[in-house]
Formats: structure tokens, C-alpha cells, sequence
């Protein structure tokens, strides 16, 4: 059974997608930027804090899902440029304790509303 999982708190899509779909167990969170669901500003004065606001919007749609970071098995980084790697691991890790998830990370030419890293997740309940 598919069930669409949406959070007020993640800003909202910006084109035919939704947040999140739920099948069974298995949660599918499309693509965050770090754009703030409050008032739809980017974030993107530095990376550090982009990448905090990717990791914000996704939690929030974990939690409207009643799932966390803990539930997060598999994880696709987008970056249009690969020298901010380090810097967004920092982040991104800070958001895992222990049994990371599966991940890969790729430098694209360029992501939505030119933003510097994009960031999809699935989690499983």
C-alpha cells in the first residue's frame, strides 16, 4: 500500500513530486535542498549550513513518517562541486551514531534552483 508522507515543517516540492512515498515499511524521501519551509529562503551562505538545512527538511519528513535518522538506509549526495565533500560529510555525519547507511556521493553540473547539494534518502521502519 503506497501512502504519501508530507511535512509542513519541509519545504514544499517544487514541481510533481512529494516529499516522501511509504510502501509497507520502506520510506522514499525525494531530493531536499536547504531551503527553509518557513519562509522558502535558501540557505546557502556557506555549506556547512546548506547542508544542515538538507539534513533539517529530511528529518522532518522522517518524523512525520514517525521514523528518525536511525531509520536511514540508504542515502544519494548530489554536489555540484566535489571539493565541498569533507565539509558536508562533517555535517551530514553528525546526523548518524552508529550503522551508517549505505551512501554514494556524486558531483553533478548542476541541481535545482542552483543549490549546492541535494540529498535523497530511504529509511525502513
Amino acid at each position: 500500500m503506497k501512502k504519501i508522507i508530507t511535512s509542513k515543517n519541509a519545504p514544499a516540492p517544487i514541481g510533481p513530486y512529494s516529499h516522501g512515498v511509504l510502501i509497507n515499511d520502506t520510506l522514499y524521501i525525494s531530493g531536499q535542498v536547504g531551503k527553509k519551509a518557513s519562509t522558502g529562503e535558501l540557505v546557502t551562505s556557506d555549506i556547512e549550513s546548506e547542508t544542515r538545512q538538507v539534513m533539517e527538511n529530511t528529518g522532518a519528513i522522517l518524523k512525520e513518517a514517525y521514523m528518525d535518522f536511525n531509520n536511514v538506509v540508504k542515502t544519494t549526495i548530489f554536489l555540484t562541486d566535489m571539493n565541498n565533500f569533507s565539509a558536508v560529510n562533517k555535517v551530514y555525519g553528525s546526523y548518524f551514531t552508529k550503522d551508517y547507511p549505505a551512501r554514494e556521493t556524486v558531483q553533478v553540473s548542476e541541481l535545482p534552483l542552483g543549490v549546492n547539494v541535494e540529498i535523497s534518502v530511504i529509511a525502513v521502519r
